[in-house]
């Protein structure tokens, strides 16, 4: 292997491979950053708003609301989450150079959370349903925001070793 008309020796060799191991590891660690602080704040409200507002969705009965003011406030809110999400991923991709990318995380978090959290969320309102009492959606909503946070502060510990 050469560089710049000069033979490389095999130590120079393996060190230049475990510098560009050590780029590779800090990049993947890069993508897995913890979003903005801004953005954590958005999707931690998000996660404590959705319980309440699936169960007012899915209850037999208006409650609080009407049904249609609860599918409004489910449909403005997902769409201001969908933006701020947009708007993040664009401000870090321009801040890093790198996408952020879900498959770098660690998958014994990633897993249990992706089939996790969602069966939280919309089993509390499924529980509102057929026993009428809030307090499933409340629990959720701040077990839910909980888990928001310790993920958040897990992502960050994680890019601060990996930089």
């Amino acid at each position: 292997m050469e560089t710049n008309g000069v033979r490389m020796t095999s130590e120079q060799a393996r060190a230049a491979l475990a510098e560009t191991e050590r780029t590779r590891a800090s990049a993947a660690a890069l993508s897995a950053t913890p979003w903005p602080n801004w953005f954590a704040l958005t999707l931690t409200l998000y996660i404590g708003a959705l319980p309440i507002t699936y169960g007012g969705v899915m209850s037999s009965s208006d409650w609080l609301l009407p049904r249609p003011a609860w599918m409004g406030v489910m449909l403005a809110i997902t769409a201001a989450y969908g933006v701020c999400f947009a708007v993040a991923a664009r401000a870090w991709r321009e801040k890093t150079g790198v996408a952020l990318r879900f498959d770098v995380l660690p998958k014994t978090v990633t897993v249990p959370l992706v089939i996790g959290l969602p069966a939280l969320l919309v089993g509390a309102a499924f529980a509102f349903r057929a026993t009428g009492r809030p307090v499933w959606l409340i629990a959720a909503s701040l077990i839910g925001v909980a888990v928001s946070v310790g993920c958040h502060l897990a992502f960050v510990r994680l890019h601060r070793r990996a930089a």
